[in-house]
């Protein structure tokens, strides 16, 4: 995917919503997560028929590119290209990473091995090859994602009724019941 300098991959297709839309998905991705499934296909044009027809799923191309991204019904989604030099058709899962770096030091740590370094995907992150123990090998994707601005501070009376409203009745009394009869 990136090794072939692709600069225009949509971040939705990565699992990471286009800048101003970061508070629109339900769940942010957690670290560990499957986030995009490479698919390479040695006929894509055929492959990709194939999932509309079958799956119904939504292919967007990018011809500059040679590559083809999708939408499946419940997610993750991914990408569609021939194999990259030295690949067999196949597919390539990416991990959400929040520090590739980090994960590559566990990676090898645990006996796995780093088979592309960290590289870039201009504006929209990085990613990194690797093989896990047995022989398996996924990818790491870490998405760039600007600094959230910091939250605006609310208005005093309107945080101090919210406190106010959070306060628990005294021990031993239990609400509503001050008076004896």
């Amino acid at each position: 995917m990136v090794s072939r300098g692709n600069p225009e991959i949509p971040p939705r297709c990565m699992g990471v919503p286009p800048r101003g839309e970061e508070e629109t998905l339900a769940e942010p991705q957690k670290p560990g997560s499957f986030v995009h499934i490479e698919i390479a296909s040695s006929d894509p044009e055929r492959t990709r028929k194939f999932f509309e027809d079958v799956f119904e799923w939504d292919f967007e191309s990018h011809p500059e590119m040679d590559y083809h991204t999708y939408a499946a019904p419940s997610g993750p989604g991914g990408g569609l290209m021939k194999p990259m030099e030295n690949q067999v058709p196949g597919i390539l899962n990416y991990l959400m990473s929040h520090d590739i770096d980090d994960d590559v030091k566990k990676i090898e740590a645990s006996g796995g091995r780093l088979l592309q370094p960290k590289m870039e995907i201009p504006g929209v992150g990085w990613w990194a090859l690797f093989q896990e123990p047995t022989g398996i090998t996924l990818a790491l994707f870490q998405a760039n994602v600007p600094p959230r601005a910091p939250r605006a501070p609310r208005p005093r009376a309107q945080a101090r009724s919210r406190r106010s409203s959070a306060r628990k009745a005294p021990k031993g009394r239990a609400k509503g019941r001050g008076r004896k009869r």
